[in-house]
């Protein structure tokens, strides 16, 4: 499998993202986007998914919900209400595959705007990077799965004559279980985590001898979610590596392809999961006559009091990003806000974190959220 070419984050241009003329123009092509319609429509608590396909926002089929091709970017609606309350509260996230185009995430980040705008900013935006998943955006899908490739190639029902094999990686405890498509290399099998073979018309579950309970229990939820969308017509077995023949099929379906290394990002990600970062306060402010971005605090000195209404302030805590709108932040400081979170993350040495945008109007649930990155 040839590694696709992955995307350089800093190339993307947010600058216009916020100006009045920019809002402007997002509320009337909103209100003629064919895709936002059944938003408009929807009274009562829905979730959707949308894929980018050649520069427009492209219905993504509820059976694929929580499948995303890494070359791709997604916007996805959350639609729920508060405990207790009536009205409809909006969390829209667009999420980018390490293999996404430039144009692609410019296309989803811009559609996200657009919908915020046609619903009167009562949303709360998110950005999502693939394997950098927020914990709210993981929440909607029982589990979420890594496919290569990416649209025009789309993802087709499955004809078992034309299937393409594909590999599947399943690794981490508990409810945090990544499903990834890798390599059909017998060097991609780690001796401690779960893979599924999907041969089409049959497929395997291969127990490594190190793998938890976990894996092993959310593979067998994948075989039996395979065997419902192929209506039965699916013959699946269970292997344990320790008992495994050397020329079972599993094995002889695999080749001998050398993997490719591990990128410079993957490896900096990597070490940032199990790192503990101090949390840090950033301030975007234009009292002195023009935009200055600058260090407020940084660990212990790092609490809620240092993030007022008068500014924008940024708060990485090392694991996710919060871009807070002051309720009296002049205009210039809230058209900016995203841009200055964007380049900020850039120079990060892990610039995926989930990045998320909130103010005191926000609901209660993202409010709660943003309160415990203080505690």
């Amino acid at each position: 499998m040839q590694k696709p070419q992955q995307y350089s984050w800093k190339d993307t241009n947010l600058a216009l993202f916020g100006s009045d003329e920019e809002r402007k123009v997002k509320k009337e092509a909103a209100e003629l986007e064919p895709a936002w319609a059944e938003v408009l429509e929807c009274s009562e608590p829905k979730l959707f998914v949308w894929r980018i396909e050649q520069f427009k926002v492209a219905k993504w089929e509820s059976d694929l919900y929580g499948k995303f091709f890494d070359g791709d970017s997604y916007i996805v609606l959350n639609v729920y209400q508060e405990e207790d309350e009536d009205k409809l509260c909006y969390d829209i996230h667009f999420w980018i595959g390490v293999h996404s185009t430039a144009d692609e995430y410019g296309t989803a980040a811009y559609k996200t705007v657009e919908l915020d705008t046609l619903l009167d900013d009562r949303p709360v935006q998110h950005r999502e990077v693939q394997g950098h998943e927020s914990d709210l955006f993981k929440s909607y899908f029982p589990e979420i799965t890594y496919m290569s490739g990416g649209c025009p190639s789309g993802f087709n029902k499955v004809h078992t004559r034309e299937y393409t094999p594909r590999l599947f990686h399943f690794k981490g405890e508990r409810r945090n279980i990544i499903v990834k498509e890798v390599t059909m290399s017998r060097k991609a099998l780690d001796e401690t985590d779960v893979y599924i073979l999907d041969l089409g018309d049959r497929a395997y579950q291969w127990n490594s001898r190190g793998c938890n309970k976990d894996e092993r229990f959310k593979a067998a939820q994948y075989l039996r979610k395979l065997c419902e969308e192929r209506n039965g017509r699916l013959d699946t077995e269970v292997l344990d590596q320790d008992d495994a023949e050397e020329e079972h099929e599993f094995y002889n379906s695999l080749t001998d392809e050398e993997l490719e290394p591990i990128s410079d990002l993957e490896q900096a990600s990597f070490s940032m999961a199990f790192s503990q970062p101090d949390k840090s306060v950033y301030r975007l402010s234009g009292e002195s006559g023009s935009l200055e971005f600058s260090e407020v605090s940084r660990g212990p000195a790092a609490s809620r009091g240092a993030v007022t209404e008068e500014d924008v302030f940024i708060i990485d805590n090392g694991h996710e990003i919060y871009v807070y709108v002051g309720e009296n932040a002049s205009p210039d400081e809230i058209h900016n806000a995203l841009t200055y979170a964007h380049k900020y993350a850039n120079e990060l040495s892990n610039p995926l974190l989930p990045l998320t945008v909130v103010n005191s109007k926000a609901p209660a649930r993202t409010r709660r959220a943003f309160e415990s990155v203080f505690d």
